[in-house]
């Protein structure tokens, strides 16, 4: 159970670094084809905006990451457990205010990985 968690822990922050290039980097180029709601002729003008919400994705990848370096297995649970609790928030509040799809791409990997976290803390 312990590696599937890290394979989600590893997940996630995968995702948030496509998310982060996404955002920053190819958000007038590649980002029109993925956020299919958003209109397209407002792609160029918010691209500010989406290369800082790319840096808060990074933010959440590097601290998912980081969980890989830590050596004491206390630390290295708390520190995962609350980065994928960042995430889920995340998850949840953009689905409550932009799509639905959104608790389910970013919200629920997050979501399965803490309750499997969780089990692992409480269990093992």
């Amino acid at each position: 159970m312990q590696i599937l968690f890290y394979v989600l822990v590893a997940a996630v922050a995968l995702f948030h670094l496509y998310i982060l290039w996404l955002e920053m980097f190819a958000w007038d180029t590649k980002a029109p084809g993925v956020f299919t709601n958003f209109p397209k002729h407002l792609f160029k003008d918010t691209k500010a905006l989406a290369a800082n919400q790319g840096l808060y994705n990074g933010f959440l990848a590097a601290g998912l990451t980081w969980s890989f370096f830590i050596d004491d297995p206390y630390w290295k649970m708390n520190v995962s457990l609350f980065f994928l609790g960042c995430v889920a928030v995340a998850g949840i509040y953009g689905a409550a205010t932009a799509s639905k799809k959104i608790l389910f791409v970013q919200g629920m990997p997050a979501i399965i990985g803490i309750i499997i976290g969780l089990i692992i803390r409480y269990n093992g």
